[in-house]
C-alpha cells in the first residue's frame, strides 16, 4: 500500500480496522498521547472495546502505525521534488514541505509528539530530508545541509500551520539560494567560540512560589503534566497542598507560569553570555552555539513546552512569539526579506539543532556544525560549505 493510499484509508474508513485508525488520529491529534485510552478510541470509532485487540496489540502500536504512514506519506512526497536546476528543485521542494503541514495538519500534530516519544521516528525523518536534500542540492548533505535548507523551512510550516505566522514562499528561495547575511564578513569562529559560560542569577534565598515553580519544572520535564499532580509537587517540598493555591489558581495556571519562565530562561540565558560586539551574523552563530549549551543544562524544557502544545497551545503559541518579538528587535534591515519568514527559519534552525543536541545521545560535532552554517547564512546552501 502507498503511502498516499495509507492517508486515504486514515481519512475515509471502509473497515474497522480502518474506523479505529480514524478516531486514533483524531484523539492523539489534539489530546497527548498518555491520556488517550483505549477504551476512548473505541468509542470515537463506534465499536466495542474487545474489537481494539483483534487488530492491536496496545495504544502505542496504533500510534507508531500513525507515525510510520507520516514517515511513508513524507518519503513519497521528497521522492516528487523535481527540477533541472538546482534553483528549479529548491523552489519545488519549498512548495512540497511548506504545504504539507497545512495539508495534514491532524498528522504533523501526531508526529510532533512522537518526535519526542519515540525519537527514532525523528531521527528516520531527519535521514529523509538529508537524503531529499542532497538530490536537491545535487551534493552529499549532512546535518547542517539539513539544518539549512530543511530544518528552519519546517518551522516555519508548522508555525504558519499551527499558529498562523505569516510564511513568505519567495523569502525562502532566496534564503536557501542566497542567504540571509549577505554583506557580512567572514565570521570570527574564534570570538564565537570564546565563551565563559556565566549561569543565569540564583536566589539564594527562594521564596515558596519560586520553589512550588522549580519543583513543578522538574516534576513536569521528567513525568509529564498528566502524570503529575499537585500533591506530587508540594509533596516534594514537604508543603501542604493549600500552600499551591496561595499562589496559583490552578494546575493550568501553574504550567502557564512554568513555560513562560523556560522562554525567559532560555532568552536570559543567552542574552547574558551573548558577545554584543560580534557582527549581527556572528552573534546568530554564537546564539546557536549557547542554545545548544544551555539544553545540555536544562534536558527538561523541550519536553515540557511540546506537551504544552497540547495543554495550553495559546501559551505556546506566546512562548515562541516571545523569540519572535526578541528577533525583530535585534534582526536588522534586511531589503526584499520577509521578516516573519526569516525570522521563524532562523528559530527553526535554533529548535531542530537542539532536538539533536537534546535528544539524540550521540550528537554531532557543535562547532563544526555552527561554522558550515556561517557559510549557508551568508552565501546560501547552493554554496558548499
Amino acid at each position: 500500500m502507498t503511502a498516499e493510499s495509507a492517508l486515504t484509508k486514515i481519512s475515509n474508513p471502509t473497515t474497522t480496522r480502518e474506523a479505529l485508525l480514524t478516531a486514533a488520529t483524531r484523539l492523539f491529534a489534539r489530546k497527548w498521547f498518555a491520556v488517550v485510552s483505549v477504551a476512548e478510541i473505541c468509542r470515537e470509532a463506534g465499536v466495542s472495546n474487545g474489537l481494539f485487540y483483534r487488530y492491536f496489540r496496545s495504544k502505542e502500536e496504533i500510534f507508531r502505525l500513525i507515525l510510520e504512514s507520516v514517515l511513508s506519506s513524507i518519503g513519497d512526497l521528497l521522492a516528487g521534488v523535481r527540477g533541472d536546476t538546482a534553483g528549479e528543485r529548491i523552489r519545488s521542494f519549498i512548495r512540497s514541505v511548506a504545504d504539507y503541514s497545512t495539508a495534514h495538519r491532524d498528522l504533523v500534530s501526531i508526529f510532533r509528539e512522537g518526535q519526542y516519544r519515540f525519537f527514532e521516528y525523528e531521527k528516520r525523518l531527519t535521514g529523509q530530508y538529508i537524503e531529499a536534500v542532497s538530490g536537491v542540492l545535487g551534493r552529499k548533505a549532512e546535518i547542517p545541509e539539513y539544518l539549512a535548507a530543511a530544518a528552519g523551512l519546517r518551522f516555519c510550516a508548522v508555525r504558519r500551520a499551527f499558529h498562523g505566522t505569516p510564511f513568505d514562499y519567495g523569502t525562502m528561495a532566496a534564503i536557501l539560494e542566497e542567504g540571509i547575511f549577505r554583506d557580512a564578513p567572514e565570521p570570527r569562529f574564534d570570538r564565537i567560540f570564546d565563551v565563559v559560560v556565566r549561569p543565569l542569577p540564583i536566589s539564594l534565598e527562594e521564596g515558596t512560589r519560586d520553589r512550588l515553580v522549580k519543583a513543578g519544572k522538574r516534576l513536569f520535564g521528567e513525568r509529564g503534566y498528566h502524570e503529575t499532580n499537585i500533591h506530587d509537587i508540594t509533596g516534594s517540598l514537604d508543603l501542604a497542598v493549600g500552600s499551591f493555591y496561595t499562589h496559583f489558581e490552578s494546575k493550568e495556571a501553574f504550567f502557564a507560569e512554568i513555560i513562560d519562565r523556560v522562554g525567559r530562561e532560555i532568552r536570559g540565558f543567552i542574552s547574558l553570555n551573548l558577545d554584543h560586539n560580534l557582527t549581527r551574523l556572528e552573534q546568530e552563530l554564537q546564539g546557536i552555539y549557547l542554545f545548544s549549551f544551555f539544553l545540555t543544562l536544562d534536558p527538561h524544557c523541550y519536553p515540557i513546552v511540546r506537551e504544552a502544545e497540547f495543554v495550553l497551545p495559546a501559551a505556546v503559541k506566546a512562548y515562541y512569539d516571545a523569540f519572535q518579538s526578541g528577533y525583530e528587535r535585534n534582526l536588522g534591515a534586511l531589503a526584499g526579506l520577509d521578516h516573519p519568514t526569516v525570522i521563524n527559519y532562523l528559530m527553526g534552525i535554533s529548535h531542530y539543532f537542539g532536538i539533536e543536541v537534546a535528544f539524540d545521545e550521540s550528537p554531532q560535532n557543535v562547532r563544526n556544525v555552527v561554522r558550515a552554517l556561517g557559510t549557508y547564512l551568508t552565501r546560501g546552501v547552493r554554496t558548499p560549505g
